[in-house]
């Protein structure tokens, strides 16, 4: 809990637990409307429901107009494809599916990894307007959860709640001006930490190998150059002011070196190699244990 006294509010959505923290308790009409949003966010962009609109996508050729959080996720995708060469895309669904993170959960590969398509070759996203030549499998999930983190605290302003700390599983939303300090997971065991940080107003993201980790070495960070997982990256922590920025770049940072990125980015950082070694930005406020 970020604060004594306060109200939890949790539920499953997306795929993963979440716990919404506030002052006072929600009343049923704001807990059924951010239940409702997490259920239109699901039913819009999870490749893993056969019911969703954008599994249409993976079915057949053709054309979706989508919500208005499409535009956002839209340019955040173009420009991190284009900054790392294709590395990051929201192609990469069809490689994950190849190596057993499909649907089913089935966790089999079906043979050897393999990059996706070319983003220009098979697909046009702008704003709300997608098109597609040929099936795809769109997957979103390096910053929907983020954005959708941004959209339920959309929900709880809307309601007259100032102070709010939203918790998706590890990425966090501070609502407030009170800083919470965070305790930064352990790479390789969940039960401990290798430092903290405090989390004023804005968000702190987090991606890491072991958060889905399956079979001989595999992963769900994968380069969309190869399709195969990375190697060189376990862990990376972001803070932005936003979560769908700070829940992208934390997987991008997975593909890139930070300097390719903070010149079109405002956000702090740190990056743990699988040697062990660690780098950080000057202005990522916390202190990691010896």
């Amino acid at each position: 809990m970020p604060h004594a006294g306060w109200h939890n509010f949790r539920f499953d959505g997306i795929g993963t637990s979440w716990e919404i923290s506030t002052p006072v308790p929600l009343d049923a009409g704001l807990s059924n409307r951010i239940l409702a949003e997490v259920e239109r966010y699901d039913s819009t962009w999870s490749r893993f429901r056969g019911d969703s609109l954008i599994s249409q996508v993976s079915a057949r050729p053709g054309r979706l107009e989508l919500p208005p959080e499409s535009a956002g996720l839209a340019d955040l995708y173009r420009n991190l494809y284009s900054l790392s060469g294709g590395a990051m895309t929201p192609l990469i669904g069809e490689s994950l599916e190849q190596l057993g993170y499909d649907a089913g959960y089935s966790l089999q590969p079906r043979g050897a990894a393999a990059p996706p398509p070319v983003w220009d070759d098979v697909l046009e996203w702008r704003g709300t307007s997608l098109s597609n030549s040929a099936p795809l499998v769109l997957d979103i999930g390096a910053a929907g959860k983020g954005q959708l983190a941004d959209l339920l605290a959309g929900v709880l302003r809307d309601g007259g709640l100032t102070e709010f700390f939203v918790d998706a599983s590890g990425d966090l939303l501070n609502g407030g001006e009170t800083p919470v300090t965070v305790a930064l997971e352990h790479p390789y065991d969940s039960s401990k930490a290798i430092g903290t940080v405090p989390l004023g107003r804005g968000a702190l993201c987090a991606s890491a190998s072991n958060r889905r980790a399956w079979g001989d070495g595999l992963h769900h960070v994968l380069d969309g150059t190869t399709g195969k997982p990375v190697r060189t990256v376990v862990a990376t922590w972001t803070r932005a002011e936003t979560a769908m920025e700070a829940d992208a770049l934390a997987t991008a940072l997975f593909m890139l070196p930070a300097a390719a990125l903070e010149p079109h980015y405002r956000f702090s950082w740190l990056k743990v190699f699988s040697n062990g070694s660690a780098e950080y930005s000057a202005d990522f406020e916390g202190m990691l244990f010896t």
